[in-house]
């Protein structure tokens, strides 16, 4: 094992250890909000892309239509989700969340932040440094990589 896989072997340990030790705080609201996988999926995606037609989020998640038309009506009637025709197809129905979904996505997204930052500022000023030029390198990468996987699918699509 060469020292560069030995380093990223024991920085993926160190982020599977502190994702151990997030995951204990049951205060986190993923552990109350009683959201089944898929509707957690669904409700994710509409905070990522907004509206979005039932058959839009069907091919996403990879269900059937009638699948999708039942986990989006038990959203809707917990209010986190509300359906709305399309204006400029009626036939289409469009899925938005709802302020009590987006106020749960993003509960949801955001936990464990007044923590990790509590936990930031009891590091020394040399190791809060590491940790954000760290960081600033992982966020490159993920952003090079993201932009390498749109300009992929956008090919893809071309030559369909």
């Amino acid at each position: 094992m060469t020292d560069n896989e030995r380093l990223i072997a024991d920085i993926m340990g160190a982020q599977e250890r502190l994702q151990h030790l997030f995951a204990h705080d049951r205060s986190d609201p993923l552990f109350s909000s009683q959201l089944t996988m898929p509707q957690l999926k669904i409700l994710l995606v509409l905070y990522r892309l907004g509206d979005t037609s039932g058959r839009e989020l069907a091919g996403l998640l990879g269900v059937s239509l009638a699948t999708m038309s039942g986990m989006v009506d038990r959203l809707v009637a917990n209010n986190l989700v509300t359906r709305a025709e399309d204006p400029h197809d009626r036939r289409v129905r469009r899925i938005t969340l709802s302020g009590n979904g987006q106020d749960m996505i993003g509960k949801i997204i955001t936990a464990g932040a007044e923590k990790q930052a509590r936990l930031l500022g009891r590091l020394t000023d040399e190791e809060l440094r590491t940790v954000h030029d760290g960081l600033q390198a992982m966020v490159r990468v993920a952003a090079e990589d993201a932009e390498a996987t749109s300009c992929e699918a956008s090919a893809n699509k071309a030559q369909a």
